[in-house]
């Protein structure tokens, strides 16, 4: 006995249209769009809220009298430091001051890091020279080299900028360092097949690869001569932020301190603001997670 195979025809699913829709529901649903849409916080907004809490709290504090003037100047105090300051010309000059020694330091230590990382990096010879020695030298604080420094440079310009070189000099070593050897052994065959040969290779392939590593490091490396700077800024500094933060200390004078704090944080957000930028441009051929939404 044979059966016969049934024909079963398949109807296409359509969706209701639209027109059906009872203009009520269509009106609600729009308004929900809406509202969803009126309510999104730009993210700018969400970034500054934490730093306008904090200035806002201090505020508070200060003018209830929970935080005596004598313990933290209130933040009306260290703005009308910060315009008087500037009046004269005394905060200006300081930044200036600041800003040459920190650039001179990164360009040193940058400098220094970038050479040691890639012969490290690229060469095991080099990996055998270098990397344990400056893995070595990475456990000692380099704040506690500043005696040292005085009594190798004396005390002018020459230990703040060394100071900052050296602080700069660590964390962008390793981090290209790093991103030279996490690059796809894998890549690297697949260009060594195509004919690339070692500065081909170097070019097109490693530091490509290297980038990103290189320039986490960078952020870092701003960070921290901005942060060497104020230890160093404490030797017998004549001129810079440093030098107002020391005399401001003898008077107790929080405002100027807290003034100067400010303005070190501020050029520290300044130089990380330039290396998004600059990370965005660099990196557009790579793909990054920007977290949900």
């Amino acid at each position: 006995m044979t059966t016969k195979p049934l024909n079963v025809a398949v109807l296409p699913v359509q969706s209701a249209p639209t027109d059906k829709v009872p203009p009520a529901a269509r009106v609600t649903i729009r308004g929900r769009a809406k509202t969803a849409r009126r309510f999104t916080v730009p993210r700018s907004v969400r970034r500054a809220a934490g730093p306008v809490g904090l200035v806002l709290l201090w505020f508070l504090t200060s003018a209830t009298g929970v935080l005596p003037e004598s313990v933290l100047a209130s933040p009306v105090d260290v703005l009308r430091q910060a315009v008087d300051l500037t009046k004269n010309g005394e905060l200006p000059s300081a930044i200036a001051a600041s800003g040459r020694r920190a650039a001179i330091g990164f360009l040193i230590g940058a400098s220094v890091a970038l050479v040691l990382s890639l012969l490290a990096g690229l060469f095991r010879l080099g990996e055998d020279v270098i990397d344990s020695s400056m893995g070595m030298f990475r456990a000692i604080p380099w704040v506690g080299l500043i005696p040292l420094f005085i009594v190798w440079f004396g005390i002018e310009e020459t230990p703040k900028i060394a100071l900052v070189a050296l602080g700069v000099t660590y964390p962008l070593y390793f981090n290209i360092y790093g991103g030279i050897r996490s690059t796809d052994a894998q890549l690297v065959e697949a260009a060594r097949m195509m004919g690339l040969g070692r500065f081909g290779l170097i070019k097109y392939v490693i530091l490509p690869s290297a980038l990103p590593g290189a320039l986490v490091g960078l952020r870092y490396a701003l960070s921290t001569a901005w942060l060497a700077l104020v230890f160093a800024e404490q030797i017998n500094a004549d001129a810079g932020l440093g030098y107002l933060m020391s005399n401001a200390q003898q008077y107790f004078r929080t405002d100027v301190i807290v003034l100067c704090l400010v303005v070190y944080a501020l050029l520290g957000l300044a130089c990380d603001f330039a290396v998004r930028i600059l990370s965005r441009r660099l990196l557009t051929w790579r793909a990054n997670f920007e977290g949900e939404a």
